[in-house]
């Protein structure tokens, strides 16, 4: 009889949730295990390491104006053989279309995430300078409370929630060669822990992805001056031109040193012919570049989300809505594909 009355009761509860977006958004995932930091490694429940290899997504307002924010869009991502996106939230964006109704979208986007087997980052996507409050192009424009609010907002809204481990604070940290003003690392450390103190205020499982200055190329200054909190991971965004070749040195100097202490994650790299679509700096490159980047990645167990999912943006991994692959397309989902079996 009791238990019974206990699975009543468990159904009950259930059948609630399930009418109230709010809760469900907040319980755990049942389908995909929790992801923690220990040592510099992303590990799950059994402590083993899980190696993260995916793709950003464009930001889901523009998907959802293309007709393209949909189940289909998350499956072809884990057919190319990624095991993670990430969403860039675009400030312009957010206020554009409000709270409420943009977070209908990204509650629709981390369902389907589950629902095909994808962990979701989700990506405050600035360009510019936090402290000054100057940035790179209007679309990037924000304050730092607009930012304090929009993670407060998250952590509350998807605490305890599996299929969302990462919250990348900032996309890309940069005083533009001076132009947007001045900041230092500590003045940058800062506002990202205080971001991670209300975020570990809602739920102190979710993994913090803080980035550095150059675009979130550099890392450097971790060697010195790391955040003080338990629990974070850094983000660096290597493309090709960030550096000359021979690359590997650069790298190990400017982020990878970081991937011995803490897990790193690209959040965003690529490349693309000089005379292909989408071809700017720095982003300019070929398979050389490639398959250093990967070989790199693969020897410090970093973990990576190629940019764009998207054809409009650039450089693209694929040319149409009938996810035709560009080069770097086929070649990145080669890649998922082998080493994320």
């Amino acid at each position: 009889m009791y238990k019974r009355l206990l699975v009543l009761l468990i159904g009950s509860v259930s059948l609630l949730a399930l009418f109230n977006s709010e809760a469900f958004c907040q319980n755990t995932s049942a389908s995909l295990p929790p992801i923690r930091v220990e040592g510099n490694k992303f590990v799950d429940p059994d402590g083993a390491q899980v190696i993260f290899r995916g793709v950003s997504f464009s930001d889901p307002d523009k998907l959802e104006k293309d007709g393209h924010w949909n189940k289909a869009y998350f499956q072809e991502a884990k057919n190319w053989g990624a095991n993670i996106v990430r969403f860039p939230v675009h400030p312009s964006a957010w206020r554009a279309r409000g709270p409420e109704n943009y977070l209908k979208l990204l509650d629709q986007g981390i369902q389907w995430a589950e629902e095909v087997g994808l962990y979701v980052i989700i990506d405050w996507h600035s360009i510019g300078n936090l402290q000054t409050e100057l940035f790179q192009h209007p679309m990037y424009n924000t304050t730092k409370t607009e930012t304090f609010q929009f993670w407060k907002t998250m952590a509350e809204r998807y605490a305890g929630n599996h299929v969302v481990p990462f919250f990348e604070l900032f996309n890309e940290p940069t005083n533009y060669n001076g132009t947007l003003g001045r900041i230092s690392w500590e003045e940058h450390k800062k506002m990202m822990e205080d971001l991670i103190y209300i975020i570990y205020a809602h739920d102190d499982t979710k993994i913090p992805l803080v980035a550095g200055f150059n675009w979130a190329y550099d890392l450097t200054p971790v060697q010195f001056s790391p955040i003080e909190f338990p629990g974070v991971a850094y983000v660096t965004h290597p493309y090709p031109q960030k550096r000359p070749a021979p690359w590997e040195g650069h790298w190990e100097r400017d982020f990878g040193f970081v991937a011995d202490s803490y897990p790193v994650i690209a959040t965003e790299f690529g490349f693309v012919k000089e005379d292909e679509r989408g071809a700017h700096v720095p982003v300019i490159g070929d398979e050389t570049y490639g398959e250093a980047i990967i070989d790199y990645f693969n020897k410090k167990g970093i973990s990576w989300t190629a940019w764009v999912f998207d054809p409009n943006w650039a450089p693209p991994l694929f040319d149409d809505w009938s996810f035709t692959p560009t080069r770097q397309g086929r070649f990145f989902r080669e890649k998922m594909t082998q080493l994320n079996r």
